[in-house]
């Protein structure tokens, strides 16, 4: 059973990540990863404006099917109001291997069935 894999990334201002999370949930993501980054812009935008810009970021990290993706995007865009100017980004990228996932049947399945 050979299925394709995305994952899908957002970059959000700390402490809006929840939110968006609970709907790619809803709308058929199994789960997701929040981790904490920090961006480089506000130095930049600092030497020009003079202005105080919290830099820390939430980064939402999901994994799903292919034919769930685009459900998953429109939700968390709606949910984050990513088309407003400075709300965040959402990017995806192919998935190539996966190893580890076993508590997920579907997931898991497509990682035994694809190795070399």
């Amino acid at each position: 059973m050979e299925m394709d894999i995305i994952s899908i990334f957002v970059v959000v201002e700390r402490g809006k990540a929840d939110p968006i999370v609970e709907q790619a949930k809803k709308a058929g993501a199994h789960g997701a990863t929040i981790f904490y980054g920090r961006g480089t812009g506000e130095k930049e935008f600092k030497k020009f404006f003079n202005l105080n810009i919290e830099s820390s970021k939430e980064i939402i990290f999901i994994l799903t099917e292919l034919n769930k993706k685009q459900q998953i995007i429109d939700a968390m865009v709606e949910a984050g109001k990513l088309k407003e100017p400075g709300t965040g980004i959402l990017f995806t990228m192919p998935v190539m291997d996966i190893i580890g996932l076993h508590h997920r049947k579907v997931i898991s399945n497509y990682s035994e069935n694809n190795k070399n």
